[in-house]
């Protein structure tokens, strides 16, 4: 059985095993570069500066050229880690790709849940599922036990800066994945 996932751009969804490196820049706030193995930038994610004017974080991803794919708006309240993603810069109800949230106040590992805007029901559409020492992830589809990715962070050092090692499933919308991940830990 073939999985497809189309959520942000059936462009984002290449028939083989996406390997992708997404690199936190040396920055202030949550910049990252998402490369492919060969070092091809792929996407720029850029955060906006949190100000007592715009309480909540905004991270806009970006295609390789610089065009708006997304606006990853955080809730006012941090508590609830919940997420909404929409498309280009907008924040508008109908422009609403995903919202992403923790499945639970208390937890010994990250649960999130995903879902889409036509989801009715109050099952998720996807799972993000944190290992025992929470610095890898496995992104399922709803409640099944079919992994599209699976993401590790490596620590940065002095040297080195803080990156996600990232394998996107074939036929699942990367640009969705780099999404999540980029909301895991900001």
């Amino acid at each position: 059985m073939t999985t497809t996932a189309t959520i942000i751009d059936p462009k984002y969804c290449v028939p083989h095993t996406m390997e992708l490196v997404i690199t936190k820049e040396r920055s202030l706030g949550n910049n990252f570069t998402v490369t492919n193995m060969n070092g091809n930038i792929l996407l720029k994610v850029k955060s906006s500066v949190v100000t007592i004017v715009t309480p909540r974080k905004h991270l806009f991803v970006h295609d390789a050229y610089g065009k708006p794919l997304l606006h990853l708006q955080r809730a006012l309240l941090a508590a609830n880690d919940s997420w909404k993603a929409y498309r280009g810069e907008s924040t508008e109800p109908n422009d609403l790709i995903f919202i992403r949230k923790r499945s639970s106040l208390f937890q010994l590992r990250t649960k999130l849940n995903v879902f889409l805007p036509q989801n009715t029901t109050h099952v998720c559409d996807f799972k993000v599922k944190a290992t025992f020492l929470g610095r890898s992830w496995d992104v399922f589809i709803g409640e099944s036990d079919t992994i599209v990715a699976q993401i590790n962070k490596k620590v940065g050092s002095i040297l080195s800066r803080e990156k996600y090692m990232v394998s996107v499933f074939p036929n699942i919308d990367y640009a969705f994945i780099v999404a999540l991940t980029v909301t895991l830990e900001t």
